[in-house]
């Protein structure tokens, strides 16, 4: 893991390993409300942190971009790319981002070995019936109601993650068990 050299408000150089810590699940898992929990733990501990939020980077980043496989994959890349650039300079890279195929994720941790930077896949592991529950943004009802189609999980695929580094079961703990449980991994790797 490659460090980046900050400066402290006393003027000392101070070495501050950044990573990108990307959050992967079903529309309404959770993914969002556990990064900004955690962004904020993490500030009050000194360290930098951004959360990518996926609604917002298709907003900005990625308008015009669809939802076929390809502008999936796409919008995942891009986001990938601004994470990586963030964590290999210090940055703690929140991005609690569906990324429904496994080969994006892949190509995206791929990207980050080969610049030495540190990332983290977590599954925010919660069943589409309890996502449906939640339906932050109404899309499972405007699903149910055949108004959009292509909802990942419901009639697009998600790929759920074989091994990632974490598996949160936000259905079964709190917002703020959830993000302890990733806190204690970026401590266990030296990376909080």
């Amino acid at each position: 893991m490659r460090a980046a050299r900050l400066m402290t408000s006393n003027d000392q150089e101070k070495d501050v390993t950044g990573a990108t810590i990307w959050l992967t699940g079903l529309p309404s898992a959770g993914k969002t409300t556990i990064a900004y929990e955690l962004a904020g733990r993490l500030k009050a501990e000194g360290r930098r942190v951004q959360v990518l939020d996926g609604d917002e980077i298709r907003e900005f980043l990625s308008a015009g971009l669809g939802f076929s496989r390809e502008d999936r994959h796409t919008n995942v890349q891009r986001i990938g790319y601004v994470a990586e650039l963030l964590a290999r300079n210090g940055v703690l890279a929140l991005a609690p981002v569906i990324a429904p195929y496994a080969d994006s994720r892949e190509a995206v941790r791929g990207r980050h070995q080969s610049e030495g930077t540190a990332y983290l896949e977590v599954h925010v592991a919660t069943p589409v019936d309890v996502c449906s529950v939640r339906d932050v943004k109404g899309l499972y009802a405007k699903q149910a109601a055949g108004e959009v189609s292509g909802l990942t999980g419901v009639d697009d695929p998600y790929e759920a993650p074989e091994s990632p580094d974490l598996r949160i079961e936000s259905h079964q703990q709190t917002v703020q068990e959830s993000a302890a449980a990733l806190h204690a991994l970026l401590t266990e790797r030296g990376l909080a």
